[in-house]
């Protein structure tokens, strides 16, 4: 008979060493990617993804093009070295998936009016995985998007809660991920107070749907003081470190 591992001990520490509500280290490097309009690295957890915009620009194959607003295209792609196992370099069902969830999530965030018969492309590359990609990745483009100078509502911040050992947790990893009992990516954007994804893999009961989106939302948050952290210290990083060195 197989041995249930618990993922979270009795003084309520789970395998790597967080709490319930702890996030994981996250880090975003805006500009990584010097060819492109706007860029950004991110670490999230064991994530490193690296997020790239090129536009706005004309159009590709030209009758895609709308006349009263810009087209966005996201790219969602792991590397075939981005995981334990090898993967398949061709993309996947569930790469077809994240690029076309991440597109929903961003679209509310941007003013795509201002850009008719346009195209903004966005591509996001895995290049470590460690459950919770499709979160990383809309927190890196939605910066990479700003750092393009696209016109936007507010940043896009995502962050996962789920159910670990019959307990609703901030920020699962990967292992949780896949032993754990439920999955909520979040998406949001704190400003307008609106959620712009919310999927979920398991079983929830209604008041632990409760707890674990509102955990998601607080999870966003965090994540969106590090976005905006990351642009002012791109933008006005020296002036910030000048400033402080007169006073």
């Amino acid at each position: 008979m197989t041995q249930i591992r618990n993922l979270i001990d009795e003084n309520g520490k789970r395998i790597d060493g967080r709490g319930a509500d702890e996030l994981r280290t996250v880090k975003i490097t805006v500009g990584a990617v010097k060819n492109a309009d706007g860029s950004a690295f991110i670490e999230f957890g064991k994530n490193k993804i690296l997020a790239a915009v090129y536009g706005p620009r004309e159009v590709h194959p030209k009758h895609m093009a709308l006349p009263d607003r810009c087209v966005l295209r996201c790219r969602y792609h792991m590397v075939p070295f981005s995981t334990d196992t090898r993967k398949n370099p061709a993309p996947s069902r569930r790469e077809i998936e994240i690029s076309k969830v991440m597109r929903e999530s961003l679209e509310p965030a941007l003013m795509l009016q201002d850009y008719p018969r346009a195209a903004i492309d966005v591509f996001v590359e895995v290049l470590q995985s460690d459950g919770g990609s499709r979160c990383a990745g809309i927190t890196a483009a939605s910066v990479a998007l700003a750092d393009a100078g696209i016109s936007m509502h507010d940043l896009v911040a995502s962050c996962a809660a789920g159910k670990v050992d019959n307990r609703i947790v901030l920020d699962i990893n990967d292992e949780e991920d896949k032993e754990g009992q439920a999955d909520m990516p979040v998406a949001y954007m704190p400003r307008l107070e609106q959620v712009t994804l919310l999927q979920l893999d398991g079983r929830l009961a209604p008041e632990q749907f409760d707890e674990c989106l509102e955990k998601a939302i607080g999870g966003c948050k965090m994540v969106y003081e590090i976005q905006k952290q990351a642009l002012m210290q791109r933008y006005f990083g020296n002036e910030t470190e000048l400033r402080e060195e007169v006073q």
